[in-house]
C-alpha cells in the first residue's frame, strides 16, 4: 500500500468505525471479514511507531507517524509535529491533525514552538529541529488547492493520495493526470517533484505506469466523446529541454527511433512479484562500469513531462547508484529513494510484525476459534454502531456530551446486554 488513499485528518480507528457504523445493523459474514481486514489495515499506520515512549530520544526517525496539534501550535508560521505516543499522552483532548507518516522527523513537543506547554514524556529538548520539514499539512491545508480535509464547501468527496517525495497529499482531480484503478494504486511523485528532479522523467518512461490522457473523437453533427487512451511513450516527438545530473542533455526522439522490442521487453509496471507484495528491500541496481540513466536515455524513450507519475513497487531497485547519479539525488534532495526501506509499505509491515503494533482486538481474536472471532467481531461492530448512533443523537438534539451521559449510555449498553443473556437462559 505504498500509495495510499485515506483521510489524513482522521484516526484510522475512528474512520474505521465510523464505515462500521454506516453498514446495515446485521451485517453478513463477507462484510464482517471485510470490516475486520480493514480495521488491520487502517492500523498498521500507526503499528509502525511507538504509543508508550516519545521518540524524540532516536533522533530523527526513518519513518513514524506524525501528528500535529491545533489546539498549542495554531500559528501557521509556527508549524509543529509531535509523536504518536505525546499525541495520545500530552495532547489527549486537543485538536489533532493526523499527517499520516513523515520521513526523517524528530518530536516538537514541548519545544520552543510550543511556548510554556512542556512535553509531560521528555522534559529536556533542543529549542527547534532544524532538520525538520513542514508544509501546510501541519496546518490542515492540502494539495495545490490548499483546501482542508473534509472540505465542507466540497460536495465531490474526491480521494486524497501522498506523494512520496514532497509527502503532500493531493485531490485525484489535481494530479494532472488521470488516476490509476484504485487496487493498482502504487507510489506517486506529484509533477513538481518531478521537475525538482528532472532525471526521474527518464525512469519514468521506462518503468512507471504510462500516462492516460483524454482524446475527443467528434463525428459530424455530434459532440465530441472523450476516451482515455494510454499513451505508449516513444510516441510523440518531445524535446528535451532539461539537462541530466551529469551536466549533458537528454536526447529529443520520435517514434521511428524507438525499438519495438524495448518496448515488449519492458515489464509490466502493474505486476508485483511476491517480494514486492511483502515489502522486501531490493537491491539497488550499481553499475561500475555505465551509468545506467545513461544507457536508458541513449535508448531515447521519453513520455509527456507532464501530470503526476505512478510508479511500480519494484521502481526504486531500477535507479542507478553510480557516483554521479547519487550527487545527482543529494543535490535534489532525494536521496532517500534509493533506499528500498524508506517506502511506506516497508514502514507498514515492519510495525505488524512487531508485538506493539498489533492492535488488542487483532492479539485477542487471533488466539480463538473461528465461531469466536465471529461473535468478537459482532461485538465490536454492534458497539461502534451504538457509539456513532450515540454522538449522532446528540449532533442533531444540540446537546453537549457530558459525562454524566457517557456513563448512561454505558449502563444502557451493560442494561441491553444483561436483558439478551437472561432471555438466553429462558
Amino acid at each position: 500500500m505504498c500509495v495510499c488513499v485515506c483521510v489524513p485528518v482522521s484516526t484510522p480507528l475512528l474512520c474505521f468505525s465510523s464505515r462500521m457504523a454506516a453498514n446495515k445493523e446485521d451485517p453478513d459474514l463477507d462484510e464482517i471479514l471485510a470490516n475486520e481486514e480493514e480495521l488491520e489495515k487502517a492500523l498498521c499506520v500507526l503499528a509502525g511507531s511507538d504509543p508508550e515512549n516519545c521518540s524524540y530520544s532516536r533522533g530523527y526517525v526513518k519513518r513514524q507517524a506524525v501528528f500535529a496539534c491545533n489546539t498549542c501550535t495554531p500559528n501557521a508560521t509556527e508549524p509543529a509535529g509531535i509523536c504518536l505516543a505525546c499525541a495520545n499522552k500530552c495532547h489527549d483532548g486537543h485538536d489533532i491533525f493526523e499527517l499520516y507518516t513523515k520521513r526523517n522527523f524528530r518530536c516538537d513537543c514541548g519545544n520552543s514552538k510550543f511556548r510554556d506547554f512542556k512535553c509531560q514524556l521528555i522534559t529536556a529538548k533542543d529549542e527547534e529541529n532544524v532538520r525538520n520539514l513542514y508544509n501546510h499539512n501541519f496546518n490542515g491545508c492540502y494539495c495545490t488547492c490548499d483546501r482542508p480535509y473534509p472540505d465542507t464547501d466540497d460536495q465531490d468527496n474526491d480521494e486524497m493520495i501522498q506523494c512520496i517525495i514532497c509527502e503532500d497529499w493531493f485531490h485525484s482531480r489535481h494530479l494532472g493526470c488521470t488516476m490509476v484503478e484504485p487496487e493498482e494504486l502504487q507510489e506517486m511523485v506529484c509533477e513538481a517533484c518531478m521537475n525538482k528532479a528532472p532525471f526521474l522523467w527518464t525512469y519514468a518512461a521506462h518503468f512507471a505506469v504510462p500516462p492516460v490522457i483524454s482524446v475527443s473523437h467528434p463525428e459530424e453533427g455530434e459532440e465530441g466523446v472523450e476516451v482515455d487512451v494510454e499513451v505508449e511513450e516513444g510516441g510523440e516527438k518531445e524535446e528535451a529541454s532539461q539537462s541530466s545530473q551529469s551536466g549533458g542533455e537528454e536526447p529529443s526522439t520520435s517514434a521511428e527511433h524507438t525499438k519495438e522490442e524495448e518496448v515488449e521487453n519492458r515489464s509490466s509496471p502493474c505486476k508485483r512479484t511476491h517480494e514486492q507484495m511483502t515489502g522486501s528491500p531490493g537491491k539497488a541496481t550499481t553499475k561500475t562500469v555505465a551509468c545506467r540513466l545513461k544507457e536508458l536515455q541513449a535508448q531515447g524513450l521519453e513520455r509527456p513531462r507532464q501530470g503526476a507519475v505512478f510508479w511500480p513497487y519494484s521502481w526504486r531497485s531500477e535507479l542507478c547508484t553510480c557516483t554521479s547519479c547519487k550527487r545527482a539525488y543529494v543535490a535534489a534532495e532525494v536521496q532517500f529513494l534509493m533506499d528500498q526501506s524508506d517506502t511506506v509499505l516497508a514502514y507498514e509491515n515492519k510495525g505488524l510484525d512487531e508485538p506493539f503494533g498489533q492492535h488488542p482486538l487483532m492479539a485477542l481474536t487471533s488466539s480463538m476459534d473461528r465461531v469466536q472471532q465471529l461473535e468478537v467481531i459482532y461485538g465490536f461492530n454492534e458497539l461502534t454502531t451504538s457509539i456513532s448512533a450515540f454522538l449522532d443523537q446528540c449532533v442533531a438534539e444540540g446537546k453537549t456530551v457530558t459525562v454524566e451521559a457517557v456513563h448512561q449510555f454505558f449502563e444502557e449498553l451493560r442494561a441491553r446486554k444483561r436483558r439478551r443473556t437472561n432471555a438466553g437462559y429462558q
